[in-house]
Formats: structure tokens, C-alpha cells, sequence
């Protein structure tokens, strides 16, 4: 019989920024069924593939940044799957399968980060197995002005820095939970 996760208990990203602005955001995949769980192609397991991602436009938005973390990873904080920012403000997706390098040109030059596996861009869900059905926050945030951080910035100050430079926000929840085999 599988166990529930071991929640770290510490508050993803979303819930330590505050917008100055007025709006919410929705942020959606078309990588998901209709539990929400996250299709097996975008796992660490398999492809590890980044879903493609579409959201409301905010108009004063100059960029846009993406968490995703996990907050049911058995560790003190979420781990961080993917921090990517500078998102060209026209933006309203992402494509799927983007590559893991630092800067995106593709993207109009967006910047990712280094995630909790210690490598550049998106690393997938990958829970233990036997460990129960895990939550995934993508959590989008329209921003005022772009950041200026590099890659390898930790990802404690680039939510420090979101916290004043947020105009809106959003969260999409997906799941996932690893198969025995």
C-alpha cells in the first residue's frame, strides 16, 4: 500500500509574493486529463519534456516568470522544477519541449534557471515511487520590469525579487505519482 507524501510544509512561491496590482492570472496546458494529472511524456520518468503553457495576458506586463515546484517532496521546502523569467511581456505560451539552456532566444531571449536537480531549465516530476500522488504548482508572475539576475541565481532571491515587482499572479496545480513497476 502506497504512503502520502511527507509535505515539506513550507510555502511555494505564490503564497510569499503579493501583486501591487489588481489582477489573477490563468495559466493552463492542454498536458493534462481531466483529474489533473499530468501526462507521463513531461515526466522525469520518460521524456521530461516542459508542457506547453498558455495564460491571460496582463497589458502592463514588461515579462513574465514561472515557478513550478513541489511541495510534497520529502524535504524542508518545495523542490523547484523550472525557474524561468524574462518572458517577453507580448507573450501569452510557451511551447512545449523547450531545450535546457540558459537563454532562450526562441523566447525573446528569457532566462532559466537552475532547478533543485542542480541542472538548467525544466526537470520534470519524478516522485518516489510508493510515495503517493504529488502536487505541481506552475505559478506564472506578470511583471512590472524584467529581472537581471543570472542562471545560477538561487531561487530564494528571484522570488525575493518578485516580491516587488509582481503586477499579477497565477497557479495551475497538476499532479503526478509514480507507477511500481
Amino acid at each position: 500500500m502506497a504512503r502520502g507524501p511527507e509535505h515539506s510544509g513550507a510555502a511555494i512561491s505564490i503564497q510569499k509574493v503579493k501583486p501591487f496590482g489588481d489582477g489573477r492570472m490563468i495559466l493552463s496546458t492542454t498536458s493534462i486529463n481531466l483529474a489533473g494529472r499530468l501526462d507521463d511524456r513531461h515526466s522525469a520518468y520518460h521524456e521530461n519534456r516542459s508542457p506547453p503553457l498558455a495564460w491571460s495576458p496582463v497589458r502592463e506586463a514588461a515579462a513574465y516568470a514561472i515557478i513550478v515546484e513541489d511541495p510534497d517532496a520529502p524535504k524542508t521546502l518545495p523542490f523547484v522544477h523550472w525557474l524561468i523569467w524574462n518572458i517577453p511581456g507580448e507573450a501569452t505560451s510557451l511551447p512545449e519541449g523547450l531545450p535546457p539552456h540558459e537563454t532562450l532566444g526562441l523566447i525573446g531571449g528569457a532566462t532559466q534557471g537552475r532547478n533543485d536537480n542542480d541542472t538548467i531549465g525544466y526537470f520534470g516530476p519524478r516522485p518516489p515511487v510508493g510515495h503517493g500522488v504529488h502536487r505541481y504548482h506552475f505559478q506564472i508572475f506578470a511583471l512590472a520590469a524584467p529581472l537581471t539576475f543570472a542562471p545560477y541565481t538561487p531561487s530564494g532571491t528571484i522570488v525575493d525579487a518578485l516580491k516587488g515587482d509582481t503586477l499579477a499572479d497565477g497557479d495551475l496545480i497538476v499532479t503526478y505519482e509514480a507507477k511500481a513497476q
